[in-house]
């Protein structure tokens, strides 16, 4: 049975797979709200020829049981012979493939969100995340990677508690051993990125003056017009301080000003005003900064 193939333009979602694969899988992610990571089980899954449209997320499909005949297209992968059991082969996210397979055959197939994969190359390997990039990989064999899909195996089938962070610490761990491993030749080099420059920085200044009470990294880095990764280092390198201890510093300065201002506001209003979640995060950051609690700081001010 072929499927027949959608327009390259749109991609799909991970478990939209099922729709293009023969057979029901043994497990499936779909309602386990797992973040970054998505899988399939097949067990005993008939012989096809299918086409897998581009997919959101990077698929790597490990061979648990190889049929007599195999193939696999994507992208310059063109195997026409079946790998060995336990071979693990990457089609990255955006690219299309065709598969065929001759016989009864079992899988696991996990889907890494690519986002994930570059925050672990920026933050595990500082790397630039704009260049770093997953080639289609085929017939690979890597144990620890192997060891990490199977561990996502054992998540899915099973219905144990803590499914959901286990998950979420298994994809970071395989988007290491991908980057560490099958990336390793394609590694880009590390950047190192000069000081946000003035016009930049007096923007994002007054951005966070204005919204002292609710501010994301992403939005400051909207300001500067930047990415998150080169934002963070660019305005570390102008002002001393990474963008969110820049906030704090900035929100416990306006706390001082409104303790010292003679408006009756208590301390849980203070730290709203100041953008402080709730009291506790406020006394926290106040005392380690100024080095006296909220109230001992007002209460000079008060017998003045």
């Amino acid at each position: 049975m072929r499927q027949r193939e959608p327009g390259l333009s749109g991609l799909h979602g991970p478990l939209e797979l099922i729709k293009h694969f023969p057979g029901e899988p043994l497990a499936a992610s779909e309602r386990r709200r797992w973040v970054g990571l998505e899988a399939l089980r097949y067990r005993e899954q008939p012989p096809n020829e299918a086409f897998q449209p581009p997919l959101t997320h990077h698929s790597l499909v490990l061979l648990l049981r190889t049929p007599k005949e195999f193939e696999l297209h994507c992208d310059g992968v063109n195997r026409v012979v079946p790998p060995s059991a336990g071979s693990i082969l990457v089609v990255p996210a955006g690219s299309p493939a065709r598969w065929r397979w001759s016989s009864h055959t079992d899988s696991l197939h996990v889907f890494l969100e690519p986002g994930l994969v570059e925050r672990v190359a920026a933050e595990a390997f500082e790397l630039d995340p704009a260049r770093v990039s997953l080639p289609p990989l085929d017939g690979l064999d890597l144990p620890p990677l192997r060891v990490a899909m199977l561990a996502v195996n054992d998540e899915l089938t099973a219905d144990a508690a803590g499914g959901r962070l286990a998950a979420e610490s298994l994809a970071n761990l395989l988007a290491v051993h991908l980057i560490r491993n099958a990336s390793a030749p394609h590694r880009p080099a590390r950047r190192t990125d000069g000081a946000l420059r003035q016009g930049k920085l007096r923007a994002v200044i007054e951005y966070i003056e204005d919204h002292l009470d609710g501010l994301t990294l992403e939005q400051m880095a909207a300001a500067a017009h930047l990415s998150v990764y080169h934002f963070a280092r660019q305005f570390k390198a102008a002002t001393g301080l990474p963008p969110h201890q820049y906030v704090v510093m900035r929100r416990v300065e306006r706390a001082k000003q409104l303790l010292q201002g003679g408006d009756d506001l208590s301390l849980a209003e203070v730290a709203a005003c100041a953008g402080f979640s709730d009291q506790s995060q406020f006394t926290h950051h106040f005392k380690r900064i100024v080095g006296v609690t909220p109230g001992q700081f007002r209460t000079p001010a008060r017998i003045a």
